[in-house]
C-alpha cells in the first residue's frame, strides 16, 4: 500500500469518528451551554482560568501529545511490523482513547473539576479513591521518570543522523547543543509571551503572529550557539527536573498556558511536515509490515506488549489526569469539551501516524540502534528540506528534534503540577506551602532514579510506563461507567473498552513482574519494576473489585425500591 493512500484513508476515518461517534458521545452527557463551568464559577486566576476553546484546544493538546505517540510507534513498529501498530492506532484512538479523554473531562467538568481520583472515591468509596490516588501518583512517577531521561539524553547526544551526515556545518557544531539551546529559548518565550498575555492583553492574533514565527527562529539560532549549552545527561537530566518543580508551582498563566498554546502549533507544524512529506515527499513504504508474533526480550509478544507499547497514540491514562487536572479547570462552556476531549485526542492519533511513518520509510537496517526521538526528528526534518532545501539540514533536523522536546516538556510539567494536586488532595495541603512540599516530594523519586541509573535508563521503564498508564485508562473508565450507571445513563460505551483495557495490561504487568524478577540481581532497576508493577496489579485489582461491589450494592437498592 503507498503511503498516500494510507494516510488518507486515516484522516476519512478520523473526521468520520469526530463527526459521528464523537456527537453520538456527547448526547450522552447531555452537555449544556447554560450550566455554569467550574472555570466560571471559581475563577481563582491561578489554577481556574475560562479559557477560549481554540487557546484551550492547543494546550491540552500539547499536554497530551508527548513522547508517548512518537516513541510508541516506532518502538513496536521495529519490534512487530507497521500494520499491527496502525490497526491499534485506528480503532483504539477512535473507540477507547478518544472516549476515555472526552469523558474524563465531562465527569470532571460535572464534578466541580475535581480529579479522577477524588471522582472514584465519591463513587468507590474512600478506600478506594485513597487506592486511586496511590496508583496515579506511582504512573506519575514513571512518567517523569522516563520523559526526563530521554530529553536529558536528546540534549547531550541530539540527533546521531545529523553527526553522521556529511554536511557544511562548522567542526566545533555540537547537535546536542542546538537542541538544548532552542529548548531553552522555547521556554523562555513561553514565559514572554505569559507576561505580555496577562498585563497587555493584546488580541490573540498579534500574539500568534509575533511569537509562533519566533519558536522557528530559536531553533535556528539554536545551531549558531550549540557550543553554549553542553553538559552531561546526568545534569541535564536534574536541571529538568528542577524546572519542572517551578513550572508546578507557578500560575497556570505564567507557563502552562503560553507554553502550551506555542507548544500547539510546533505540533501542528510537525503534523503539517508530516502530510506534505507523505503526500508529496514521493517516500516509499521500506518497514516490513508484519515481523512475527514473537521477538526476542521481555517485551516480545505481541500480544499484550503491542497495546502498552503504543500507548498515547491509540490510548492513554496521563490524558485523564490532565483533563481532570487542569483542562476541566479551564473550560468556559461545556460544548467546548467534544472539541477539547474527543478532538484533540483523534489528532494525536494522526501524531501517532507521523512518527509510524517517519520509520516506515526507511529500511531497518539504516536505523539499527537509533533511539526514537533520532529517528523521528530525522524523519521531520527530511519533510522540512521539502520547502527549505537540502542545505539546511542541520537546521531542519534541530528543529525536529527541538520539537520532540518540546513535546516532552509540555508533559513533564504538567505531570508534576497533577503530582502535587494529588499530594494536596490527598493530604488536604491547600497553602502554598503545601504546594511547594507536595512539589518537593513528587520530584524526590525522579531525581534519586535519574542520580543513579545509567545513560539510557528510560528503556528500563518504557513498557512499565505504558502498561501503568494503559491501566490508569481502565481504572478511569471503571470509575466514570460506576458513575454513569448510578446516573441511569447509557454505560455500554465505558464498559467494554474498559474491560479490554483492563485485560491487556494485567496481563502485561503480571508477565512483567516475573521477568523482572528472573532478571533482578538484588536491588536494581528490574527488582524496582517488578515490586512497582506488582503494586499496581494489587492496586487495580482492589479497584475492580470495589467496583463490582458498589454496582451490586447499587443493583440490590434499586431492586428493592422497584419491590416496594
Amino acid at each position: 500500500m503507498r503511503l498516500p493512500l494510507l494516510a488518507l484513508g486515516f484522516i476519512v476515518l478520523l473526521i468520520a469518528a469526530y463527526r459521528l461517534y464523537g456527537r453520538w458521545v456527547a448526547r450522552q452527557f447531555e452537555l449544556d451551554d447554560n450550566l455554569q463551568t467550574p472555570a466560571n464559577r471559581v475563577n481563582d486566576g491561578l489554577d481556574f482560568v475560562p479559557t477560549r476553546p481554540f487557546y484551550l484546544f492547543a494546550q491540552h493538546f500539547s499536554a497530551i501529545a508527548a513522547a508517548g505517540p512518537i516513541a510508541g510507534p516506532i518502538l513496536a513498529c521495529q519490534a512487530w511490523g507497521w500494520l499491527p501498530c496502525l490497526l491499534w492506532i485506528s480503532l483504539g484512538v477512535v473507540l477507547i482513547g478518544a472516549v476515555h479523554d472526552f469523558s474524563s473531562l465531562a465527569a470532571s467538568v460535572r464534578h466541580g473539576a475535581r480529579s479522577i481520583a477524588e471522582i472514584a472515591r465519591e463513587h468507590l468509596g474512600r478506600r478506594a479513591g485513597m487506592a486511586m490516588m496511590a496508583f496515579i501518583w506511582i504512573a506519575l512517577i514513571y512518567v517523569i521518570v522516563a520523559f526526563a531521561d530521554i530529553t536529558a539524553g536528546s540534549f547531550t547526544t541530539g540527533t546521531e543522523e545529523l553527526q553522521s551526515l556529511q554536511l557544511n556545518v562548522p567542526s566545533d557544531f555540537r547537535p546536542g547543543g542546538a537542541v538544548a539551546a532552542a529548548a531553552v529559548m522555547y521556554l523562555l518565550l513561553a514565559v514572554i509571551m505569559g507576561i505580555v498575555e496577562r498585563y497587555l492583553k493584546p488580541p490573540l492574533w498579534v500574539q500568534t503572529v509575533i511569537f509562533v514565527p519566533s519558536t522557528l527562529f530559536v531553533a535556528w539560532f539554536g545551531t549558531k550557539i550549540s557550543t553554549l549549552l553542553v553538559l552531561d545527561t546526568k545534569t541535564w537530566g536534574l536541571l529538568i527536573l528542577v524546572y519542572c518543580a517551578v513550572a508546578s508551582i507557578v500560575p497556570v498563566w505564567a507557563l502552562l498556558q503560553p507554553r502550551g498554546y506555542l507548544g500547539g502549533f510546533v505540533l501542528y507544524l510537525a503534523l503539517a511536515l508530516g502530510v506534505i512529506g507523505v503526500f508529496f515527499g514521493g517516500y516509499e513504504i521500506k518497514q516490513p509490515a508484519f515481523t512475527s508474533f514473537s521477538q526476542p526480550g521481555m517485551t516480545g509478544l505481541l500480544f499484550p506488549f503491542l497495546f502498552v507499547t503504543i500507548a498515547c497514540g491509540a490510548c492513554s491514562g496521563f490524558h485523564g489526569l490532565v483533563c481532570s487536572g487542569t483542562t476541566s479547570k479551564q473550560i468556559n462552556r461545556e460544548s467546548d469539551m467534544r472539541a477539547v476531549g474527543y478532538g484533540a485526542m483523534l489528532a494525536e492519533g494522526f501524531v501517532a501516524l507521523i512518527a509510524l511513518v517517519t520509520i516506515m520509510m526507511v529500511a531497518p537496517a539504516e536505523i539499527k540502534g537509533f533511539k526514537p526521538g533520532t529517528i523521528y526528528g530525522n524523519g521531520i526534518g527530511q519533510f522540512l528540506t521539502l520547502i527549505i532545501g537540502k542545505d539546511n539540514l542541520p537546521f531542519a533536523i534541530t528543529f525536529g528534534a527541538m520539537a520532540f522536546s518540546t513535546f516532552v516538556f509540555d508533559t513533564l510539567d504538567v505531570c508534576t503540577r497533577l503530582g502535587r494536586y494529588i499530594l494536596q488532595e490527598l493530604f488536604g495541603w491547600k497553602s502554598r506551602a503545601g504546594a511547594a512540599i507536595a512539589t518537593l516530594i513528587t520530584i524526590a523519586i525522579p531525581v534519586y532514579i535519574l542520580s543513579t541509573a545509567q545513560e539510557g535508563s528510560y528503556l528500563n521503564f518504557w513498557t512499565l510506563f505504558g502498561a501503568s498508564n494503559q491501566l490508569l485508562a481502565a481504572l478511569t473508565l471503571l470509575a466514570i461507567t460506576v458513575w454513569l450507571y448510578r446516573a441511569r445513563r447509557r454505560i455500554w460505551f465505558t464498559l467494554f473498552p474498559m474491560i479490554f483495557v483492563l485485560t491487556i495490561t494485567l496481563w502485561s504487568l503480571v508477565g512483567m513482574v516475573v521477568a523482572n524478577l528472573k532478571a533482578a540481581s538484588g536491588l536494581d532497576v528490574k527488582m524496582l519494576n517488578a515490586v512497582t508493577a506488582s503494586a499496581l496489579v494489587l492496586l487495580a485489582l482492589y479497584l475492580a473489585v470495589s467496583a463490582l461491589f458498589k454496582l451490586r450494592g447499587e443493583r440490590n437498592a434499586s431492586l428493592v425500591m422497584e419491590a416496594a
